[in-house]
């Protein structure tokens, strides 16, 4: 009996214990996030830079949800919510968030710092509307990345050189990538690919190619049929094999494109939404190695 009920105490004494333990690692895990920049996005990409040139001193958040596409979102009460409770919010700009204007008229008087990524990039158009994927830029990524660091230093100058450090490694890792692959594709005859929405003008800029595409800037509807007429006769004129379709698109009509030219079809990465198991400069990589490999067979 004496056994057991020492028995009982030590448990009593072991569950105490642990509770306390539990609750000092909650209050400590509080207050390690306390100390540190709570920031708000608005599509995932600019998550990857902001927790690239961050590090450790930041908490991200991205609103529009994974395997969403961007411009389908539309911010709910509690997306509001959290956002008055940040201190930055960062979007992408030139057209790409259609509820940017709504969400910024709503936090303008809550003390948070608004952060157009989109400054100092030189804007494309495409069909006379502007093209807002600039993240697939090597060179308008360094842009976009440099206006988040800005906006930490800014609001943090205490760690100035922490992100000015970080900063450097990633404008590095562009640049390196940028030039890795800069000279292949000059050394191309064959510049034209095919694509399920056309988002990657900017990429094409960079490196002296040409996109066509299926679906229009924002992944809206369906090509008629002249316009898929025209796409098919395009193929077989420049006799493309590779047809390129993103996760978030439909790749119905890219199946149907790629079925009349005898074509295959290749999948090809928006960073729309999180990719599982790559990083930025792995995805930009996995999309340049497949878009040169496609025009150096065709």
């Amino acid at each position: 009996m004496k056994k057991k009920i020492i028995s009982g105490a030590l448990a009593v004494l072991m569950g105490v214990m642990l509770i306390g333990c539990n609750a000092k690692t909650e209050t400590t895990t509080k207050s390690a996030n306390d100390d540190k920049l709570n920031i708000i996005v608005s599509i995932y990409p600019l998550k990857e830079f902001a927790d690239k040139i961050g590090g450790d001193k930041v908490v991200v958040t991205c609103l529009v949800p994974e395997n969403m596409e961007p411009h389908d979102y539309e911010p709910k009460t509690k997306d509001f919510e959290t956002l008055t409770k940040s201190k930055v919010f960062i979007y992408n700009g030139l057209g790409m968030e259609s509820w940017v204007d709504q969400v910024n008229e709503t936090i303008k008087d809550k003390g948070v710092t608004i952060v157009d990524s989109s400054t100092g990039v030189d804007v494309r158009k495409e069909e006379n509307a502007i093209d807002p994927h600039i993240w697939l830029s090597l060179k308008s990524a360094q842009i976009q990345s440099e206006n988040i660091k800005n906006t930490l230093v800014k609001l943090d100058e205490k760690n100035k050189d922490y992100y000015e450090e970080n900063y450097k490694k990633f404008k590095e890792e562009l640049e390196n990538l940028y030039n890795e692959y800069k000279p292949k594709f000059d050394r191309l005859n064959k510049k034209n690919f095919i694509t399920g929405h056309a988002a990657f003008g900017y990429l094409c800029r960079d490196f002296g190619l040409t996109q066509k595409s299926v679906e229009n800037l924002f992944a809206e509807g369906e090509p008629t049929p002249k316009q898929l007429e025209d796409l098919i006769n395009f193929c077989k004129e420049n006799n493309i094999k590779t047809i390129f379709s993103e996760a978030l698109s439909s790749p119905k009509v890219s199946e149907t494109l790629a079925k009349e030219v005898g074509a295959k079809v290749v999948p090809i990465l928006t960073l729309e939404s999180k990719e599982e198991g790559k990083d930025y400069i792995q995805v930009m990589r996995y999309n340049l190695d497949e878009i040169y490999s496609c025009l150096s067979k065709e």
